[in-house]
């Protein structure tokens, strides 16, 4: 199969490398329809490393993923052949402390996709994952839209832990993808304003399109005496 292999410090290279296969009879043989770009892939291409999580040459990055499901294994039961899913790239052991009770998040062995040292990435055309890290979508969602899950689904767990009341007015620091995200889970709950900064302008004017209470440049204005005068 063909994988894009990041080479060297912003060195991509189209190569031909073994196909996965089945092992396990959890397993699920999976082909590559569409991968984002995180920031941390960028990090990877642009500097070979995120704090201590260095690259070591050749690695497939890609961990924001969707595809068609085109082999099984002997005990899955959720996903069949020819099914269209969004792929969670965090893989979690099922027999630690953490999984048992319900928190594969917090699993004590996590293999992340695309990360150093831990699992190659989606950008390639077939992955190998357990049956837990495929998620159904229907024939109306876009491989595109699924694509956008996995960040997404960081801003819905971020929006719950932060257990905002009704009304509360809210700050979001940071319009990136994961901040307008975020802004966007906002919207479906009955909060107050919202206020938002970033030192790219772009991204403020974007965020504009949501209508923000506020939106300030730290870097060109004092944001926090501006907020405190909207606010009151």
């Amino acid at each position: 199969m063909k994988a894009v292999q990041l080479k060297g410090i912003k060195q991509f290279e189209m190569e031909e490398i073994p196909e996965p296969k089945i092992i396990h009879p959890n397993d699920v043989l999976i082909k590559i329809k569409m991968v984002g770009v995180c920031g941390s892939d960028i990090h990877y291409y642009s500097t070979g490393r995120i704090g201590s999580q260095i690259v070591r040459y050749p690695f497939i990055t890609g961990h924001e993923a969707a595809g068609i499901v085109e082999e099984v294994g002997t005990k899955v039961t959720e996903v069949k052949p020819g099914q269209r899913i969004a792929i969670d790239p965090a893989i979690s052991c099922g027999k630690c402390d953490q999984c048992l009770s319900g928190r594969e998040h917090t699993c004590r062995k996590l293999v992340f996709m695309g990360a150093p040292k831990q699992k190659e990435g989606a950008l390639c055309n077939y992955v190998v994952l357990k049956e837990d890290n495929c998620f159904p979508i229907s024939n109306n969602t876009t491989f595109e839209k699924a694509v956008l899950s996995e960040p997404l689904a960081i801003a819905v767990y971020s929006v719950d832990q932060s257990k905002p009341r009704s009304k509360d007015n809210i700050a979001i620091l940071g319009a990136g993808p994961i901040g307008m995200s975020v802004f966007h889970v906002l919207r479906t709950k009955e909060v107050g304003d919202i206020y938002i900064t970033d030192k790219i302008d772009d991204r403020l004017e974007f965020s504009k399109q949501l209508n923000p209470k506020y939106c300030g440049n730290p870097n060109k204005t004092n944001v926090v005496e501006e907020i405190k005068k909207l606010s009151h």
